[in-house]
C-alpha cells in the first residue's frame, strides 16, 4: 500500500509526506545519536511493530533520509544511519520537542528511557555560542556523550573519554540535577568539575510550571520513589 500524501505544493506538506507518519520522527530521534542495528532501533524507538518499523525505514531510505550499510569486520552487522539530508532534521526535531514541552508536565517525563536522556538534555539546554563543553552521561547501563560547541549540542552513544563533567544516575535523576541541582537528588553521581553543573543549570529553558512541579516532586520525595521504580524496572 502506498503512503498517503497531501498532494500539495506547500513545502511543509512535502516534508510531512516524508516524515509525518507515525514512528518516522522517532526513528530520526534515535539515529540522531548514531547508527543502530534494526534490533537496537526497534528497542529504543519504543514499541513500534517490526513490520511497521521496516516499512518506515524503507520509506525513509527511498527518500534519502536514512541509509543502510554494513559495518566492517569483526562487527559484520547491518546498521541504519541518517544521511546528510536526514541530519538536517535534527534542529527542527529539537525545536518541535521544545514546543512539545508546553503540553507536558514534569510527571510525564518521570519514566524517561535512558535512550531518550541525551536528546532530552539537548532540548532543555540552550548554550551560548562561546561555550565549549563535553558532558558524559551514565544511566542504567547506557553511556552517552554531549558536545557543546558554537551554540549547538551534538549527542552520540558511547563513553565520553574526555568529558569535563560526567553525570551518573537514572534519567529522571540526571534531568532533575540539571534543572534544579543535586540537593534532594542523592542518586546522582558527579565526576569532574562539579561547578559546571551550575553552568548547565543556567542554560536550562523549560516552562516555569514544569520547573515548579519538578521542585515540588523533589521536596515531597516523589522523584526519589520514581527513580527507584525506574531502576528496578531495568
Amino acid at each position: 500500500m502506498s503512503r498517503r500524501e497531501y498532494g500539495q505544493e506547500c513545502s511543509l506538506a512535502c516534508a510531512l509526506d516524508r516524515i509525518g507518519e507515525r514512528w518516522s520522527l522517532l526513528i530520526v530521534r534515535e539515529l540522531s545519536l548514531g547508527p543502530l542495528r534494526f534490533s537496537d532501533l526497534a528497542r529504543d524507538v519504543g514499541g513500534a511493530p517490526t513490520d511497521v518499523l521496516t516499512k518506515r525505514l524503507r520509506g525513509l531510505e527511498e527518500d534519502g533520509i536514512v541509509v543502510r550499510r554494513e559495518l566492517a569486520p569483526p562487527a559484520a552487522a547491518v546498521v541504519y544511519e541518517l544521511t546528510g539530508l536526514g541530519r538536517g532534521l535534527e534542529r527542527p526535531m529539537i525545536e518541535l520537542s521544545r514546543w512539545g514541552m508546553e503540553l507536558q508536565t514534569a510527571a510525564d517525563v518521570v519514566g524517561l528511557a535512558p535512550s531518550s536522556l541525551p536528546n532530552a538534555l539537548r532540548v532543555i539546554l540552550r548554550p551560548p555560542t562561546g561555550l565549549e563543553l563535553t558532558i558524559g552521561l551514565q544511566s542504567l547501563g547506557r553511556s552517552y556523550e554531549l558536545r557543546i560547541r558554537n551554540g549547538w549540542i551534538e549527542g552520540s552513544r558511547g563513553i565520553a573519554t574526555t568529558a569535563d563533567l560526567t553525570l551518573s544516575g537514572t534519567p529522571i535523576e540526571i534531568l532533575a540535577a540539571v534543572v534544579v541541582g543535586t540537593a534532594g537528588v542523592p542518586g546522582v553521581e558527579v565526576e569532574g568539575n562539579a561547578d559546571l553543573l551550575d553552568t548547565l543549570r543556567s542554560l536550562v529553558v523549560i516552562p516555569e510550571s514544569m520547573r515548579e512541579e519538578a521542585e515540588l516532586m523533589i521536596e515531597s520525595g516523589a522523584l526519589l520513589i520514581a527513580a527507584a521504580e525506574a531502576a528496578s524496572a531495568t
